[in-house]
């Protein structure tokens, strides 16, 4: 029995329930990637834009998201904290029954595109510069934030 909220309760049977884990690990698994690609072709294209002088850069929104989402990254590391995304899909691959390295195609290679082995201090390093390069991009080619008309 899955129980989504306190008062709602759904009732699946043990291999539908173990099928909604998996799901919501795939999810998770995607969502991942996209916070991954969000953060570098963000700055791509922060970078580009600056020399192309495209406005959307300079949206306040997109830029201090993106500079909270590499930020919560480099603190963590620095930390030695888990990420929550690969914590929760760890937790719901559990849930479903399978080992957290075993899976389908897709999620294979989405493992493997996101994770490598390397020493907690090479990650956190680079973590930091690549951090640093998005603050510094943020400073020299700031977000633009509208004054209120009234």
């Amino acid at each position: 029995m899955i129980v989504l909220s306190g008062l709602t309760r759904i009732k699946f049977d043990i291999v539908d329930e173990q099928l909604f884990y998996s799901i919501i690990a795939d999810a998770l698994l995607i969502l991942h990637l996209l916070v991954i690609l969000f953060v570098i072709f963000g700055f791509v294209a922060v970078i580009a834009g600056y020399f192309r002088r495209w406005q959307w850069i300079v949206n306040p929104w997109f830029r201090v998201l993106h500079l909270a989402a590499i930020g919560t990254v480099v603190v963590q590391s620095w930390m030695g904290a888990a990420c929550p995304l690969t914590v929760w899909e760890n937790r719901f691959r559990q849930l479903a029954g399978r080992d957290i390295h075993d899976g389908a195609f897709i999620q294979y290679w989405l493992h493997r595109l996101i994770f490598y082995e390397a020493p907690d201090w090479v990650f956190a390093l680079i973590y930091t510069l690549f951090g640093l390069l998005v603050l510094l991009a943020f400073i020299l080619a700031p977000p633009r934030f509208r004054k209120n008309r009234r």
